[in-house]
């Protein structure tokens, strides 16, 4: 989010707006009880983007490297967008379903509850 100023004569740049993207959207998406990330992943993703390659490519490449993603059910990961319960399909776009600049993705993965139970 950017930073806003108490003097209201600032002028300064905001660096982080959409509009200094080139059409893309900044999402935030982090894996609840798998700290082994410390924070949310950010990804550069075009909003026309479909939920589906959302799955299949940034989440994979962003998450694969944890010994449970390889046996996520998809089928009844739990995702919440901005706070909101989020009941996507894969063929919509992430602008569809209510994506925006700088939104935040979680999911989580209902009996995946990190290395060996530990939320790691």
């Amino acid at each position: 989010m950017p930073v806003i100023a108490l003097n209201k004569d600032y002028k300064g740049e905001v660096r982080d707006a959409k509009a200094n993207f080139g059409g893309n959207i900044l999402v935030y998406i982090g894996w609840d009880e798998h700290l082994l990330f410390c924070s949310a992943k950010t990804f550069l993703l075009p909003p026309t983007m479909r939920f589906g390659e959302l799955q299949d490519t940034p989440l994979n490449e962003g998450f694969n490297q944890h010994p449970d993603f390889k046996h996520i059910d998809w089928a009844s990961v739990q995702w919440i967008l901005n706070g909101k319960p989020l009941s996507p399909s894969r063929e919509h776009t992430l602008e569809q379903l209510g994506f925006d600049h700088k939104s935040l993705l979680r999911f989580r993965t209902p009996g995946l509850n990190g290395y060996k139970g530990t939320g790691v």
